[in-house]
């Protein structure tokens, strides 16, 4: 998910979402703080689907947050749930104007 402009089309999407991720979260050498808007994402999914370590079912890492960088949050999912999960973030970014792009499956989620 991130906060932006929503592309015109899956190919556009991939090269945003490569963009995004490189720059905000390949990159150790620069640390930059989740945006507003995506704190207030992140929250809210984890207010649904806790990120607790110790009893996560949902998440393969955790804090949520901590996959957060500027304007990018990548979700990292236990394939158990993943389906169910995915279908409630992309809903919740659609609510709160985010775009959702699933980088496995190379498409915007509408």
């Amino acid at each position: 998910m991130w906060d932006g402009e929503r592309p015109i089309d899956d190919r556009q999407a991939g090269s945003t979402h490569d963009e995004l991720y490189e720059r905000y979260l390949e990159s150790d050498d620069v640390v930059v703080p989740p945006a507003p808007r995506i704190v207030a994402y992140v929250e809210a999914l984890v207010a649904r689907y806790p990120d607790d370590v110790d009893r996560s079912v949902v998440w393969a890492s955790t804090p949520v947050i901590e996959e957060a960088s500027g304007p990018l949050v990548y979700l990292l999912m236990s394939y158990g749930r993943a389906e169910e999960v995915s279908e409630y973030a992309a809903e919740l970014a659609r609510e709160q104007g985010l775009v959702c792009f699933d980088p496995q499956g190379e498409c915007l989620r509408l």
